[in-house]
Formats: C-alpha cells, sequence, structure tokens
C-alpha cells in the first residue's frame, strides 16, 4: 500500500484497535470483525495492510517492542545496565500491554517459528552485541543468558500479576510494597551481572 497521510492514520488506526483486542483475547481469541469495529475501518483493509490476522499480530507487537525501546533503551555501559532492570519493571508497571502480548504469543506458538522470526533474531542479536559491550565479555550467548535473567526477573510480576498478589499478600498493590519489590528486583539483577562480570557480590 503507498505510504500516503490516510493509509498511514488508516493502518494506526487498525494497529491501535488489534493491540487492544490481542492484548485481551490473544491471537486465538481475537476477531477481525472485532478488530473492524474497534477501529472504524472496513475489515478488508486489515487484509489489505497486513494480509492475515497473523501478520497483524507481528506487527502490533514490532510496534510494541519499538515502543520498549523508545522508553527503555539497552544500555551500552556497566553502570547503565546496573539501573536497566528497574527501568525496565518501571516501564512493564505503566505500560504492561507488551509483557501481555508476549504471553500470548507464547501460548500461541510455544516452541514452533514465528512468522517474523528471522526479523526477531536480529532484533535480539543487536541487544545482545550491545549488551557484550556493557558487560566487557566476548561472549555473545552469555550476554544472552544475563540479558533473559534481567528480562525475566523484571516483567514477571506483570506476566502473573496473580501470584504476585498471592505471594505478597494485601500490601502488594501499596507504593510502599511496589517500592519493596523493585528494590529486591534491582538488588537480584545487580548480583546477575556481578556473576557475569566478576564483580563484587
Amino acid at each position: 500500500m503507498a505510504a500516503t497521510p490516510k493509509a498511514q492514520e488508516t493502518r494506526n488506526k487498525l494497529l491501535e484497535a488489534a493491540h487492544a483486542e490481542f492484548s485481551e483475547l490473544g491471537l486465538a481469541g481475537a476477531r477481525v470483525d472485532r478488530i473492524a469495529e474497534r477501529s472504524g475501518v472496513n475489515k478488508q483493509r486489515i487484509y489489505a495492510y497486513f494480509g492475515n490476522k497473523e501478520a497483524l499480530f507481528s506487527a502490533v507487537l514490532a510496534r510494541a517492542y519499538a515502543h520498549l525501546a523508545e522508553r527503555v533503551p539497552l544500555p551500552t555501559t556497566e553502570d547503565g545496565l546496573r539501573a536497566y532492570i528497574g527501568r525496565v519493571f518501571d516501564y512493564h508497571r505503566t505500560s504492561g500491554d507488551l509483557v501481555r502480548l508476549l504471553a500470548w504469543e507464547g501460548l500461541h506458538y510455544r516452541d514452533c517459528p514465528i512468522p517474523d522470526e528471522k526479523d526477531r533474531e536480529t532484533y535480539y542479536a543487536g541487544k545482545t552485541t550491545a549488551l557484550s559491550t556493557a558487560l566487557g565479555i566476548d561472549d555473545p550467548t552469555a550476554a544472552a543468558r544475563v540479558l533473559i535473567s534481567l528480562i525475566g526477573l523484571a516483567s514477571w510480576p506483570f506476566i502473573v500479576p496473580q501470584q504476585r498478589r498471592l505471594m505478597l499478600g494485601p500490601d502488594a498493590d501499596t507504593e510502599a510494597g511496589w517500592a519493596l519489590l523493585r528494590a529486591s528486583i534491582v538488588t537480584q539483577g545487580q548480583a546477575i551481572i556481578n556473576s557475569a562480570t566478576g564483580g563484587a557480590d
């Protein structure tokens, strides 16, 4: 499709509506008819712009990743990395849709290839290369293990909010409760970084 201002506006409307639909219902539960109704755009435009529902989901997820990268860019220094886990935690607390979308994606595809597999591999290769530089280590796979550990710590309370609530009790949703959880996750993140770099415990 030609990238005219009107076409871009239509595409954005579809992406916003699809983002809401997929976040709530996942890839299997989302319906193209409802996305069209939410966006106020003819259903045929979805197929014209994106081809099918799976490609639309991929476009929504790519846009969510771009938003994270804009708000919380991966640092290129060790000091920046030490602040990164808290920033990711804060991002997910205020913008929880990315972790929901990723959870839905995992449930839908499991271990099968995703439609934009190569693009995602390239995305993470760039991240692990940058992280290798930040940590001062030569092994991108080791950097990837650090990254998945940090992301897991920062995102898990938002992927399974019921566990956070059940485990932490009535104070889980107070500002004090959130502050204590954040501090604990940051501390554990520092330990992971120390282990990777040989720093102080």
